[in-house]
């Protein structure tokens, strides 16, 4: 008993002197009318923001004001991390609390409005800041872009924390490391780059650090924002980032020496470096065996240059090259189109107007609602302008093929890149015929060679080549001989 009496008095004498020790000096009169004018601003800055509320309790150090915003934080958190230890352990608040600068003008109202709370304590004329950040946020579902049938099910959320967690779930390495920034002159957006410190390419690093760090820009609303102000050729009609909701994809380009970069607010992460050949790769093609992915990544690859060519094809066929056809079907192009009174460039590119409208329509109607009137309106209209001579019924088949190929990609930027190109190759092929097609074939790979990502070649493993990088391009070969890392992260492992 005596030694437990003698230990907890020494316990408390030593907090007592560490109290004592870290008691902060008295400021000047000066700088005591300097707070309380900057609470004055804080007042007028937040006057017309109901959220913020200012409360006063009464504690062992004095009055303190305790002003926090009730839309970001949650009434129990602050029950239980403010008000109890105000008024019972105040020694906590200075454990778990930071000091603010009452130089700074911004700091407190940042603070505040970030969703952390501030205690100005009157007597001592000190600004606390404690993180009380607990706003609503959704919880992990399953994704409905990126959906699979082999492999975890889990997908990001609009929470950057929840977002780094899942990530270090699936990587247990003290060398993946994630730095914080803010980005934003006035939204203040946090986010996190990610990447395993013994893998990355330094300079790849440096690139992204450098860019993100000259941009003026006012909000980031999303990562999709930041994805195009920082990419080597904003004005191509080409994705040069990966985006990705899913977190077992992240964890594979972090695992082959790529960068991650995400975003509070944002369930899409940004990937850095990537390639043209790596749009049509979908993590599940290294659940499924060998020879399914193979067959499923030539079906995206090869899908993606039908749906640019099929309807210009028709035009070409119809307009200056009918010989390419065999007769009969020449024939049968010939009868439905016996009462169309348009060209085939007209004709091809009205249908595609009525595609785009369908689709569009139907994806910002609600779900149950807009998958109806996408089929039922694609029926309608299509058999009504068939009937009413205004298309003939093969080009109907042939565009309803090529919109259902256009969404083989497994991301969805690729998609509508592809619905671009196509209206570019369905006028050269109107204008020119066939010669028009191939210089729009031209045109998109010297394009495509030109593009980088991230100052890395966008068609590695085309150009420059590296043989490895070859096993797993269009063909997956088996996971035994996956073993290096691709060229184009330019890691530090092999």
């Amino acid at each position: 008993m005596k030694i437990g009496k003698l230990v907890r008095a020494t316990l408390g004498r030593s907090a007592e002197g560490k109290s004592k020790k870290e008691k902060p000096k008295e400021p000047t009169q000066e700088q005591k009318d300097k707070v309380i004018e900057r609470l004055e601003n804080i007042k007028k800055k937040t006057s017309e923001i109901d959220d913020i509320v200012y409360k006063k309790i009464a504690t062992e150090e004095g009055v303190v004001t305790v002003i926090y915003s009730n839309s970001l934080v949650e009434k129990m958190t602050m029950q239980t991390m403010v008000f109890i230890p105000l008024t019972n352990y105040i020694h906590q608040i200075h454990q778990v609390s930071e000091v603010i600068d009452y130089k700074d003008k911004q700091e407190v109202t940042t603070n505040v409005i970030s969703g952390k709370t501030v205690l100005f304590f009157h007597d001592s004329f000190q600004l606390l800041s404690i993180d009380t950040y607990s706003a609503p946020t959704r919880s992990i579902t399953n994704t409905e872009t990126e959906s699979t049938v082999i492999g975890p099910q889990d997908a990001f959320t609009e929470s950057l924390e929840t977002n780094i967690s899942l990530v270090k779930r699936r990587i247990k390495s003290p060398m993946l490391k994630n730095e914080a920034l803010t980005i934003g002159d006035e939204s203040n957006t946090r986010i996190s780059i990610m990447y395993i410190d013994d893998i990355v390419n330094k300079d790849n690093l440096g690139v992204l650090k450098g860019r993100i760090d000259k941009l003026k820009h006012p909000a980031y609303i999303d990562i999709t924002i930041l994805k195009q102000l920082v990419e080597d050729n904003p004005l191509s009609p080409f994705p040069q980032y990966y985006l990705t909701v899913r977190p077992d994809t992240a964890s594979h380009f972090l695992l082959d020496g790529r960068i991650v970069v995400l975003m509070e607010n944002s369930q899409d992460v940004m990937v850095c470096p990537v390639t043209f050949l790596e749009m049509f790769i979908s993590v599940e093609d290294y659940y499924n065996r060998w020879t399914t992915a193979s067959l499923l990544r030539m079906l995206r690859f090869f899908g993606f240059f039908l749906t640019i060519t099929i309807t210009p094809l028709y035009v070409s066929a119809l307009t200056f090259h009918p010989e390419i056809l065999p007769y009969e079907l020449l024939l049968n192009l010939q009868e439905s189109r016996a009462k169309v009174p348009f060209p085939p460039l007209l004709e091809v590119l009205f249908i595609e107007l009525i595609i785009e409208v369908l689709r569009e329509a139907g994806s910002r109607m609600p779900a149950k609602v807009g998958q109806t009137i996408g089929i039922v309106g694609g029926i309608v209209i299509g058999t009504a302008a068939v009937e009413a001579g205004l298309l003939s019924n093969i080009l109907v088949v042939l565009v309803a093929t090529s919109a259902l190929l256009s969404f083989l990609p497994p991301i969805f930027l690729v998609s509508n890149t592809s619905r671009f190109v196509r209206y570019i190759f369905i006028i050269s092929a109107g204008l020119y015929g066939m010669f028009g097609q191939m210089l729009a074939l031209t045109w998109l790979f010297v394009h495509l060679l030109r593009i980088d990502s991230l100052g890395k070649p966008f068609m590695n493993p085309v150009i420059p080549r590296k043989a490895t990088d070859l096993l797993d391009g269009i063909i997956r070969f088996p996971t035994a001989f996956l073993i290096n890392k691709m060229g184009i992260s330019r890691s530090k492992k092999k």
